[in-house]
C-alpha cells in the first residue's frame, strides 16, 4: 500500500499491508496504488468494480475454462507454451474473488485443457506470500508434470497475517529459501525461461516501483551463481554415482 516504503537497508520497496488495505475502498476514489487506479481514467476503475461485483470463484472458473478451450488449440498450432501467473496477492481482494493461488487450484487450471501448452507461469513471490503454498514442492509436482513453463524468481518477506513486503532476492533477507527454490528448479532439469521478478529501488534509482533495474541485476547475479554451483554439484553427485 506504499509506493516508497523504506527498508532497515536505506532502499525503498512496495509493501501490502491487509488492514490498510481493508480501510481503502476503490468505489470512493480511496484507491491509491501502481498498477490499479495509476492505471486508469477518472470513473473507469469504478465502472469495472461495479460490473464484476456479483462475479464468484465458480463464474471465473468458466470464464477460464472458455479462454483456454479456445486458446491452447492455437497456441499448440503455433508452437506457443502458454503460462498463466498467479493471482498477487492470492486471496479475494476489494470483494473480488481470486482463483490462480495454491496447489489444487493450480491442478484445477491445467485439467482445464491437457496439453504441454496449458502450463504454468510459477512466481516464487505471488505464491509465496500464503505460507501454505511450498514453492519447492510446487516446482517439484508441477515440473514432473511438464506443466512449469515460465518462472518469476523473487522473494517477499511476510510481517503479519496477509502482509508483506518485496525484499532482495537474498534468502536471508525474506521469508522464502531461494536456494532451495532454484535447487527444486535444478532438480527437475527446468531449461525455459526465468527471471528475477521485482527488485528494489537502490542507489538512488528512480522508476517504476517494484522493477528496480540495479536490485534485479543484482537479483540475476545472484540466481546465476546459485544455478552453476548446483549444476556443478549434480554432475559430481552423478559422476560419483557412476563409479
Amino acid at each position: 500500500s506504499s509506493l516508497d516504503y523504506a527498508l532497515e537497508d536505506g532502499s525503498t520497496a512496495l509493501i501490502y499491508e491487509e488492514e490498510k488495505v481493508r480501510q481503502m475502498n476503490p468505489l470512493h476514489g480511496e484507491l491509491k496504488l501502481p498498477g490499479w487506479d495509476t492505471s486508469y481514467e477518472d470513473g473507469q476503475l469504478k465502472n469495472l468494480f461495479q460490473q464484476y461485483q456479483h462475479m464468484t470463484e465458480e463464474d471465473l472458473w468458466e470464464n477460464l475454462s472458455y479462454f483456454i478451450k479456445a486458446v491452447i488449440p492455437a497456441a499448440e498450432n503455433e508452437q506457443v507454451k502458454m503460462a498463466i501467473h498467479p493471482d498477487d496477492p492470492p486471496w479475494p481482494i476489494f470483494g473480488l474473488p481470486r482463483i490462480i493461488t495454491n496447489k489444487e487450484n493450480l491442478e484445477r487450471l491445467i485439467h482445464l485443457y491437457d496439453s504441454s501448452f496449458n502450463g504454468l507461469c510459477l512466481c516464487s513471490g505471488s505464491l509465496g506470500v500464503k505460507s501454505t503454498n511450498d514453492i519447492p514442492e510446487l516446482i517439484r509436482y508441477f515440473g514432473k508434470k511438464g506443466k512449469v513453463n515460465f518462472v518469476h524468481l523473487r522473494n517477499i518477506k511476510i510481517i503479519g497475517e496477509k502482509s508483506f513486503q518485496e525484499s532482495s532476492h537474498r534468502s536471508e533477507d525474506g521469508s522464502l529459501d531461494m536456494y532451495e527454490i532454484v535447487r527444486a528448479l535444478r532438480d527437475i532439469d527446468f531449461a525455459g525461461p526465468a527471471r528475477p521478478d521485482h527488485g528494489r529501488m537502490i542507489w538512488g534509482e528512480t522508476g517504476r516501483p517494484g522493477y528496480g533495474l540495479y536490485d534485479r541485476a543484482l537479483g540475476a547475479v545472484y540466481l546465476n551463481g546459485m544455478w552453476e554451483t548446483l549444476t556443478k554439484e549434480k554432475k559430481r553427485i552423478a559422476f560419483e554415482c557412476n563409479k
